[in-house]
């Protein structure tokens, strides 16, 4: 029960970071369709390999090896399905959605901006 709790809080975390850097680059001006998840894959593998030689060094307690094995086999199993999952599903719930110009007086972004805001004084 404490490695599921320990691995489904580093899930989490893991996930919220994740869709938190979508939408930050989405307010810089990144398509919905750009994957930024590449850019946080490093840090969340990283987190997984540290979580499995961590679990490794008790993997060879008889009292805490079935500990070490669920934490080990969650964390890489976690990781891939977070990896796969949670940039899908925020796609599919964000799809309709458009996020406005960050940079209205942009070149590109001056034809599509209809609010005086935009105008270039």
């Amino acid at each position: 029960m404490i490695g599921f709790i320990a691995g489904a809080g580093i899930i989490v975390r893991n996930s919220i970071i994740l869709v938190d850097f979508i939408e930050l680059r989405r307010s810089q001006g990144m398509a919905l369709e750009d994957d930024a998840g590449a850019v946080r894959f490093r840090p969340m593998l990283l987190t997984a390999a540290a979580m499995v030689v961590g679990a490794s060094v008790i993997l060879f307690d008889p009292i805490f090896q079935g500990l070490a094995l669920s934490l080990m086999a969650g964390k890489v199993a976690s990781t891939v399905l977070s990896r796969m999952a949670v940039p899908v599903l925020y796609y599919l719930s964000q799809r309709g959605d458009s996020l406005p110009p960050t940079y209205p007086h942009a070149p590109e972004n001056v034809a599509e901006c209809k609010t005086p805001q935009c105008e270039i004084a």
